[in-house]
């Protein structure tokens, strides 16, 4: 949804799409889910920036990859993208049904 004049939309990817990306060396996934829900099982690779405490200012270097986010819906992510945008970050994608997408497609995950 679009919300507000000139505001763009998130952009969102499906597991599947992640999932070739990540393969491909193309994405950087950043978990903003809290530290206990991030060591319960997280997308291999993923770097933990809880929400509650989330500054765009700390996002990893991508090093010419897609930074992707995701939460456990992807309601959180949707949020932390909001303070990209906030902050002029160039952070646009978020992963479409966040982390219980990823597992319900029988996707690998961490521990």
């Amino acid at each position: 949804m679009v919300f507000g004049f000139g505001r763009k939309e998130h952009r969102e990817i499906t597991p599947q799409q992640l999932a070739a990306q990540l393969r491909m060396g193309a994405a950087l996934v950043v978990d903003v889910r809290e530290a206990e829900e991030y060591a319960q099982g997280h997308i291999p690779g993923a770097v933990n920036l809880p929400l509650s405490t989330f500054q765009p200012s700390a996002l990893p270097d991508p090093a010419g990859r897609t930074l992707v986010l995701n939460c456990l819906g992807g309601k959180r992510s949707a949020m932390a993208l909001d303070k990209c945008r906030a902050a002029q970050e160039a952070v646009d994608t978020h992963l479409a049904g966040g982390f219980n997408a990823w597992a319900a497609a029988g996707l690998p995950v961490e521990r």
